[in-house]
Formats: C-alpha cells, sequence, structure tokens
C-alpha cells in the first residue's frame, strides 16, 4: 500500500490541503489601513502590530480537515481500487466545494469591507486547492495503471 506511486500522491494531497491552515486565503486591508488574513481556522488581524485572531470559523475547519484526511483515508482501500478511484473523485469534487466556499467567504468578506473582488486580494492558500486536485487525478491515473497490470496478469495465469 506504501509503496505504491498512488499513495505518495495522496499523501502529498492530504499534506497541501493541511497547509491551508498556514496559508491564508485571502489578504486584504480596511479603509483604516488595517490588514486581515482570512484562513481556514478564522480571520487574523494586526492590532498593536501583533497578528491577533479576530473571529474564528469552525465550520471552515472542520470540512478542512475532513477533507484533508479524505485522501489519507483513500490510501488504505488498497484492495478495492474501483472504489479507490470512485472515493478520489468524490474528494476532487469536495475539494472544489471547498473553494466554492473560499470563493463566497471572500466575495462577502470584501463586500462587507466595501472593496471590489480583484487579484489582489487572493492568498496562497486559494492557490493551493489547484494543486491538491492536480495530485488527486494524478492518484487516479496511477490507481488505474496499477488496475490495467492486474487484469494484465491475471490474463496471463
Amino acid at each position: 500500500m506504501i509503496q505504491r506511486i498512488q499513495s505518495i500522491w495522496l499523501f502529498l494531497a492530504a499534506v497541501v490541503i493541511f497547509a491551508l491552515f498556514l496559508f491564508p486565503y485571502m489578504q486584504y486591508a480596511d479603509s483604516s489601513g488595517t490588514g486581515y488574513a482570512l484562513k481556514v481556522a478564522g480571520t487574523f488581524g494586526n492590532v498593536d502590530g501583533q497578528p491577533t485572531r479576530v473571529s474564528n470559523s469552525w465550520l471552515l475547519t472542520l470540512a478542512t480537515v475532513l477533507i484533508g484526511l479524505f485522501p489519507l483515508y483513500i490510501v488504505f482501500l488498497f484492495k478495492d481500487r474501483k472504489k479507490q478511484i470512485r472515493m478520489s473523485y468524490l474528494s476532487i469534487v469536495s475539494v472544489l466545494l471547498l473553494g466554492v466556499w473560499f470563493y463566497l467567504n471572500i466575495n462577502a468578506t470584501l463586500t462587507a469591507a466595501g472593496l471590489p473582488f480583484a487579484l489582489q486580494y487572493i492568498g496562497v492558500g486559494f492557490f493551493l486547492l489547484p494543486v491538491v486536485i492536480i495530485l488527486l487525478f494524478m492518484a487516479i491515473g496511477a490507481i488505474k495503471r496499477d488496475e490495467k497490470l492486474i487484469r494484465s496478469a491475471d490474463r496471463l495465469r
């Protein structure tokens, strides 16, 4: 299970999802010049030069943890490759839905701050989601190659 390349791709996908806790998916400054960063764990702002949590986002945190654990769960489905592929596609859909959730949060926050939606406010965390999707597609390709190899070995017997 660990020696397969799809396990590495799935593990890297989980690591990149958990990296969302480190990188903000949006950064902006309000009209008073106070900088804010939206992360998965909540909104962080600079108060007296110190980064401080302004608000929590428990539901987004929980969703990100579950989506991050999903590729790790898929690694252990190595005995049922068809189920592994289906779950990988489900993981891709969940990452896409997380991206939509990020977009809606960004749009709502910028509207509340009176700022237009612009690329300059998008943080590194938002760009990690396509990396996760690419890694999951690479894992699906490796799983399909394994399935093809197993079928060809069965034909030889």
